[in-house]
């Protein structure tokens, strides 16, 4: 008991002493002493450990965390508005019992927050050793095919009562969205890879390929970014993250992102074996039209893989990070699959003559 006293009183000398520090050195105002003092009266507990995790794609920053007796994630964000979507996203998807982070507490004018440690591996960091063997194992497609149903509660069941009000930056996977994406790729894969094009044809191909995307249905919940590196293996079930972009939107996109992953370089033949699998699974709960449903899902493919073009331009060429420039080529090798196999119910010469030049 009285060492219980000593431990309780030594915690609370220790909060007193940080924030005292805080309020008088002025250091509050660097991002690890704020997560710190959050950490600090969330938990009552002692920080043994700080450590800033690898960027990713994103602004957002995120760290590790580990006190005596409680480890988690803090992460900054100064996006408000995407905050506010990830933490209400976050709540609804809980509520209907899906595998997303808990959030333990927010401090959301400073844009941080403390995430559950879901830990490092994730769906992605599974694939190297896989193929080192031959190919990608059995466990790994299961694990492929777990997330694929899990995907589907997302988009079927969880996009029902979803607040899409909060969705950043727009409520739907509209022509606006679309038009953003084609021109991400124009602009910093075509024009930073100068790569000559006819202006006024690419936008006509641009309108046609949305006016075609856009009959698809639009009624269910979109991830945005649902690729392997946001599947987090974590208790040996499949958990996901970095959800805040989605949106209201068609299903084919998230198979299509998850299956084109430029660098996780999944073989053709897997890709139809796991689109097959997806639309069982996901006729146990709506009818579907597989001409139809296939018919869209390369539309959404094909302006995935821009999107990607257009990332990877943007993240490779203009800020010079090796990861981006590196997938580039894996990148290419979808494309030469898709100009090789796929035809779309759709006119744009021009831009298959942007993919010839890409693919020289």
């Amino acid at each position: 008991m009285f060492k219980t006293f000593v431990n309780q009183e030594y915690l609370r000398l220790y909060k007193l002493i940080f924030l005292f520090c805080l309020k008088f050195t002025g250091l509050n105002n660097t991002i690890e002493n704020k997560l710190t003092g959050l950490f600090i009266r969330t938990f009552n507990d002692e920080v043994v450990n700080f450590k800033e995790l690898p960027a990713a794609g994103s602004s957002r920053q995120y760290y590790r965390i580990n006190g005596n007796h409680n480890n988690v994630i803090g992460a900054f964000n100064k996006d408000k508005k995407e905050n506010h979507a990830f933490f209400s996203f976050t709540k609804h998807f809980l509520n209907h019992k899906l595998n997303v982070p808990k959030i333990y507490s927010i401090d959301e004018p400073s844009g941080i927050y403390l995430l559950q440690d879901l830990g490092d591996n994730s769906l992605f960091s599974l694939l190297p050793d896989a193929k080192d063997k031959g190919g990608i194992s059995g466990s790994v497609i299961d694990f492929y095919k777990k997330s694929l149903e899990e995907l589907i509660k997302f988009q079927v069941i969880a996009g029902k009562g979803l607040d899409y009000s909060v969705c950043y930056p727009r409520p739907a996977f509209d022509k606006q969205s679309m038009q953003w994406d084609l021109n991400y790729f124009k602009y910093y894969y075509l024009k930073l890879g100068d790569i000559p094009f006819d202006e006024q044809k690419l936008e006509d191909d641009f309108q046609r390929l949305i006016k075609f995307l856009l009959k698809a249905d639009y009624s269910y919940f979109m991830y945005r970014d649902f690729q392997s590196r946001n599947i987090m293996v974590y208790n040996n079930e499949p958990y996901f993250i970095d959800y805040q972009g989605g949106r209201k939107g068609p299903l084919q996109y998230d198979v299509a992102s998850l299956l084109f992953q430029a660098k996780a370089n999944l073989s053709f033949n897997l890709r139809e074996e796991l689109l097959n699998y997806y639309i069982s699974k996901l006729q146990e709960y709506i009818e579907v039209d597989k001409q139809k449903f296939a018919e869209h899902y390369f539309g959404f493919v094909l302006i995935r893989l821009l999107q990607v073009f257009g990332a990877y331009g943007y993240r490779g060429y203009y800020e010079k990070k090796p990861h981006f420039i590196e997938s580039i080529e894996f990148a290419k090798n979808n494309l030469n699959w898709f100009v090789a196999n796929i035809e779309l119910p759709v006119d744009i010469p021009e831009l298959y003559k942007c993919f010839g030049k890409m693919l020289d």
